[in-house]
């Protein structure tokens, strides 16, 4: 499984390139508008727009090739080694945190609260 992502990534690669370099190559449908309305001869205003040569039709298929490569690594990614989605993540499922329970004898038990005053019995009793 992992020649499989390593030889999509490497012909995902090598097409973003292939796509790089053949739109640079290509000459702009804008670049004649100058000249059309300047001293060229140009037939257009945006120039003569035939048929798709052979520079477009590569461009075509090398983004076809890059598209599909990333809908291939992106269902790969999410179906690695037979784990459900929600666990392959980068946040995974952890246990709840819960607190710690409180002693019965309420804020006395409590680390760092202030002493409870109690009065004694005996004083409660002569009043």
């Amino acid at each position: 499984m992992q020649f499989v992502s390593n030889l999509i990534l490497v012909l995902q690669l090598l097409s973003a390139l292939a796509i790089i370099g053949l739109v640079l190559v290509q000459h702009g449908k804008g670049a004649d508008m100058g000249a059309s309305f300047g001293s060229g001869a140009s037939g257009s205003l945006f120039g003569a727009t035939g048929s798709a040569n052979f520079l477009s039709r590569s461009t075509a298929v090398a983004a076809t090739i890059f598209f599909c490569c990333t809908l291939g690594l992106a269902y790969l990614s999410n179906h690695r080694g037979g784990l459900a989605p929600a666990d392959s993540g980068p946040i995974q499922r952890t246990a709840p945190i819960v607190a710690p329970a409180v002693p019965a004898s309420g804020a006395a038990a409590i680390p760092g609260a202030a002493p409870a005053v109690v009065a004694p019995a005996s004083a409660a009793a002569s009043n």
